[in-house]
């Protein structure tokens, strides 16, 4: 018999979007979450440091995990600076007790960030007992072309990183194989964000099972290995018709999640 698996799981706030950081707190509450995964985006909220603290408090709902604020369009969030962005989310982290701050690798055109990265990752993680997870991106495609939008590579396995996110919307936008992906991990995975999709130029993010990627055999290893890090569900539920079937959607996502972490563990049967 494997043992049970320790991996807690959590709704990012991105999955709620359009509604606000405080909605989410407020459903993953409701549903059961074990905790959320704020993503530092223009929701005041998200970079209020003392906000989210009362949110957990109200609700009753750790946070998790610190999303860096790395997108397109959070760079002017919490400095223009990179590595600024990353002091402030290693500092969110530990006054919130998060266990891990997720960061993209920068874009290519970010040159002087890129180029120190890797190392640069290695000294902050050095610095604290919050986990640096390092997620795995994609190429960026349009029609027949591809452009390699990220340094030192989309592929984070390529780099030296204490810490990996694997995102299996990501996996499947980039056309690569998750499950081979984790085994390049190895126990340097610590962080999940699941999502499905189905190879799309566009990173989908569909509520898992949805689509054609691996989430159910990637929770069933996860729950073998005995992964202790955390499974954040991070879906687009902008297409939602009503604040109800977003709800639904999120806990689909949640149940489809606890029960393919059980079904590797459960004793089985004479």
């Amino acid at each position: 018999m494997a043992e049970p698996t320790h991996a807690r799981i959590a709704l990012s706030t991105a999955s709620v979007y359009p509604e606000s950081t405080a909605t989410a707190f407020e459903i993953a509450a409701r549903l059961g979450y074990d905790g959320v995964e704020v993503m530092v985006w223009t929701d005041p909220v998200s970079q209020d440091i003392e906000a989210l603290r009362r949110l957990s408090d109200y609700h009753g709902i750790p946070i998790l995990a610190v999303h860096a604020p790395c997108l397109l369009i959070t760079q002017r969030v919490w400095s223009t600076d990179p590595w600024v962005k990353l002091q402030r989310a290693r500092a969110a982290a530990e006054k919130l007790g998060a266990s891990t701050v997720v960061v993209h690798p920068p874009f290519r055109w970010q040159r002087q960030y890129a180029r120190d990265f890797v190392a640069g990752i290695w000294r902050m993680a050095n610095e604290t007992d919050v986990r640096f997870a390092v997620e795995n991106m994609y190429p960026w495609r349009y029609r027949d072309r591809e452009m390699l939008a990220y340094a030192p590579d989309w592929d984070v396995t390529k780099d030296d990183y204490r810490h990996f996110t694997i995102d299996l919307s990501h996996t499947s936008t980039a056309r690569t194989d998750a499950l081979h992906m984790i085994d390049r991990m190895g126990d340097r995975l610590g962080h999940v964000h699941l999502a499905d999709g189905r190879g799309s130029a566009k990173d989908e993010h569909l509520v898992p099972g949805r689509g054609t990627q691996p989430c159910a055999e990637l929770l069933e290893r996860l729950a073998v290995s005995g992964f202790d890090g955390h499974v954040v569900i991070e879906v687009n539920t902008r297409r939602a018709m009503s604040s109800a079937e977003r709800e639904a959607d999120l806990a689909e996502a949640l149940a489809f999640t606890r029960r393919h972490l059980a079904s590797a563990v459960e004793v089985p049967r004479r």
